[in-house]
């Protein structure tokens, strides 16, 4: 496994959460605008809020206005009363200054490489190279200084949200118990569970010698079936129940007709699993298989089997130059006079190359962020365009998925990741609120 690829945790990978009207893109309208020393209203515009040592003016609140009615035209999306929004949108504009100054105050400081990452990505994800997008800002009457200092406060605002807002949600151990029962109850309604089992019964009213027997003679079957065995050979030669013709296999059945501790021993086994211990019940001990399980997808996690090159970005080589080289390794593949196998070793430049790129199977959150969202918008077999990550540039393809149950541990930690982004948005709302009564904020009015 490529080591240098793995998160070591996901700050900075959350969006804003602000109606989606006001998401824009980072070409079409900067988050954050600029600050009030590179401000200079002209006598057509005037001021409408102070927020800190920040100014907002008129003509942003109309721009943004002006792409937020062009947007909601094209998705047909209906908007409130023009009063209304332009409150909402104004309302906006603060709290993104607001962010802006907390995060210039308090946040980290971000390396200039890691800046360069991000603009370079930006062009990426638009399908320009940098002498494009450079173009494309001055089209616009914004200087590219001005924008990569937007990105700057961009990256800022998103890594102190995430300490700050993580730090006021707290989740204790009887939340994620409460979650993992309401959704195993949910799941097993639906589930349906193909068990087999060797059995080994104990007659009703047998001394504790004759149990000890049972037992012992279970436990050998349990052994074997460990060992290596075939289940179905061991259920045949011992198990003394009505099913020991077809292997000891019960047949695929709801989870709700089969007796309880059943459903209990196989929980939390894979298909094809044993458990590791035998089950005793009324009628004698079983040794319990899960050849199959359907419709239960409460701990369930999908899993994704890709391989990837890698370019490291150097003074030898500009992150722009590594795109469109990747560019090329892409219509190389897709014609076929090169495979990505080959490509990778050739050309990558981390672990997995000698293994052709392969990365094996990963569950969610094991990359990091960028590289991961690429990875999840890939189909099976897909290839990605050149990907600008913290590390270089990125070549990806997404060769399997599968669903795996997750061990109880895995369990309560994706309990513990839902019941965070159940309770982030609020938190967020909160926090921003706390921000924006401690800030300083003057609302003026037009100029008669």
């Amino acid at each position: 496994m490529t080591e240098f690829l793995f998160s070591r945790g996901r700050s900075g990978g959350r969006a804003c959460r602000i109606a989606a009207l006001l998401a824009l893109s980072l070409i079409a309208a900067p988050a954050f605008a600029q600050t009030r020393a590179a401000i200079v209203p002209n006598t057509a515009d005037f001021i409408v809020a102070v927020v800190n040592q920040e100014l907002v003016t008129n003509a942003e609140l109309q721009s943004r206005l002006t792409r937020i009615r062009d947007e909601a035209q094209r998705s047909k999306q209906q908007l409130p009363p023009p009063a209304e929004l332009r409150k909402q949108v104004l309302d906006a504009l603060i709290d993104e200054r607001v962010l802006v100054t907390n995060a210039r105050e308090t946040g980290p400081k971000l390396d200039e490489a890691e800046i360069d990452r991000a603009v370079m990505n930006v062009a990426v994800q638009n399908q320009m190279t940098m002498p494009q997008l450079r173009a494309r800002l001055q089209q616009q009457g914004l200087a590219y200084i001005t924008f990569r200092n937007n990105v700057r406060d961009q990256i800022s605002v998103e890594r102190v949200r995430e300490r700050e807002v993580n730090l006021r949600i707290k989740i204790s151990d009887a939340d994620v118990d409460a979650l993992i029962e309401a959704r195993r109850a949910a799941s097993g309604k639906g589930a349906q569970l193909n068990v087999a089992q060797i059995l080994v019964t104990v007659p009703e009213g047998a001394s504790a010698e004759v149990i000890e027997q049972r037992r012992a003679r279970a436990e050998a079957a349990l052994t074997r079936v460990k060992g290596g065995d075939d289940f179905a050979k061991v259920a045949g030669e011992i198990s003394e129940d009505g099913n020991k013709a077809q292997g000891g296999v019960i047949g695929m059945r709801p989870a709700d007709r089969l007796p309880d501790p059943f459903v209990e021993t196989v929980k939390t086994l894979q298909s094809g699993e044993v458990s590791p211990t035998l089950l005793r019940s009324g009628a004698g001990f079983h040794v319990i298989k899960l050849v199959e399980r359907q419709g239960a997808a409460a701990f369930t996690v999908t899993q994704t089997h890709a391989r990837h090159i890698l370019l490291r970005v150097s003074a030898q080589l500009s992150a722009d130059a590594a795109s469109r080289r990747m560019a090329e390794f892409k219509r190389q593949i897709q014609a076929g006079t090169q495979s990505f196998e080959q490509l990778a070793r050739e050309n990558s430049e981390d672990g997995s190359a000698a293994a052709g790129g392969d990365l094996g199977w990963t569950a969610p959150g094991a990359f990091v962020p960028e590289f991961e969202e690429a990875m999840n918008n890939l189909a099976v077999n897909g290839i990605s365009e050149p990907l600008v990550s913290r590390f270089g540039v990125h070549l990806i393809q997404v060769l399997e998925r599968r669903e795996v149950m997750l061990e109880l541990k895995q369990q309560r930690e994706q309990a513990r990741n839902v019941l965070r982004e159940q309770r982030f948005e609020q938190a967020y709302l909160d926090w921003v609120r706390d921000l924006r009564g401690r800030a300083y904020v003057e609302l003026r009015e037009a100029p008669l």
